[in-house]
């Protein structure tokens, strides 16, 4: 494991990090035994969200006493200062500190989030004053907007930058990445594994450490996922012909809209479970029909719950038009279930 440097931060961080999201499905023993072993092979570096629900307070029981080895990483989503400053607050009770070494303004993805943020009263004022207090040592921005996210970079306001980053989308590594680096901005990785549809770890490392100043944030929900991912950073990288075509039949698979599993979306108010039924054209790919419905039943019937209210889509940070998206996968559901009558 490599000790990198995050931009101009000065942080002395792991050369692969440890996203917070997916120790939300864990219990709190088990996420504690995750996390210690992530740091136990190396991982320094944590990036959570006061919106990941219980994931800093997992976090911050990991690792209450040993504040001084590790790197904190959070955010809010929230627009206003007195609300930013809550969940500021918030944050330090969970994770069991003092202070936050990077605390982020989350999913700026729109030019009135970007007002709002930047407004008097607005979430940045909060953060500021929190950094003068102590509370924050660093500020740092997320996005999903590849445009607006260029836009953040050349603002000058922050020390890190965090967006979407894989083998499928790698859009960021043109202006994105040229722009953070000239301003010397840490940059972070988020979906790594294209939100889980890159099953795949070591082809989808073999891709990211060609860009050893970029940092993924990979989500790890167990023990064996995390030796696996670091078991990568031992060795040489060396990225082969067979591994580019194994890259290029996921793009060609995935294409460009496809579902990131964020589970922003969530949770439907009328029990259309969707993130699992937006990978069914995914599922289905990889299995034959009869295995691929009878994994998905439960979840491809609750599709029918949709009453088309929207609410997914405006939550969605990729607008993905979900509802037409889970139809289409519904209608193939259907046109499998009927092929096994």
């Amino acid at each position: 494991m490599r000790y990198v440097k995050l931009g101009k931060t000065g942080l002395k961080i792991s050369e692969v990090g440890f996203g917070g999201i997916p120790i939300i499905r864990l219990d709190i023993d088990t996420a504690v035994t995750v996390l210690r072993r992530a740091y136990e092979r190396g991982i320094t570096f944590y990036d959570t969200a006061n919106l990941y629900r219980d994931s800093e307070e997992k976090i911050g029981r990991a690792f209450d006493g040993m504040r001084k080895k590790i790197v904190l990483a959070t955010k809010t989503f929230q627009r206003d200062a007195a609300k930013a400053m809550k969940h500021i607050e918030n944050s330090l009770r969970m994770l069991k500190t003092d202070y936050i070494d990077l605390y982020q303004l989350h999913q700026v993805a729109q030019e009135k989030d970007l007002l709002a943020i930047t407004a008097p009263k607005g979430a940045l004022e909060a953060v500021v004053k929190a950094r003068e207090q102590g509370k924050v040592r660093f500020i740092g921005v997320t996005s999903h907007n590849l445009a607006m996210a260029v836009k953040l970079v050349k603002t000058g306001l922050f020390a890190t930058v965090q967006f979407p980053f894989n083998f499928i989308e790698d859009e960021p590594k043109d202006e994105l990445h040229r722009a953070a680096r000239k301003r010397d901005m840490g940059i972070l990785a988020m979906k790594p594994f294209a939100g889980g549809v890159i099953d795949n770890a070591e082809v989808a490392i073999k891709f990211l450490r060609q860009h050893p100043d970029v940092i993924p944030l990979p989500g790890f929900d167990s023990v064996a996922s995390v030796d696996e991912v670091v078991s990568y950073y031992g060795r040489e990288n060396k990225v082969t012909k067979k591994d580019r075509e194994l890259m290029d039949k996921y793009r060609i698979e995935l294409g460009k809209e496809f579902c990131h599993r964020c589970e922003y979306c969530q949770p439907c108010p009328h029990g259309v479970m969707i993130t699992p039924a937006m990978a069914y054209k995914v599922v289905a790919s990889r299995m034959s029909p009869a295995v691929a419905v009878e994994f998905s039943r439960v979840m491809m019937e609750s599709v029918k719950l949709c009453e088309e209210c929207g609410e997914c889509e405006e939550r969605c940070p990729y607008e993905l038009p979900i509802q037409e998206m889970l139809k289409a996968n519904y209608d193939l559901y259907e046109r499998h279930r009927a092929g096994l009558t």
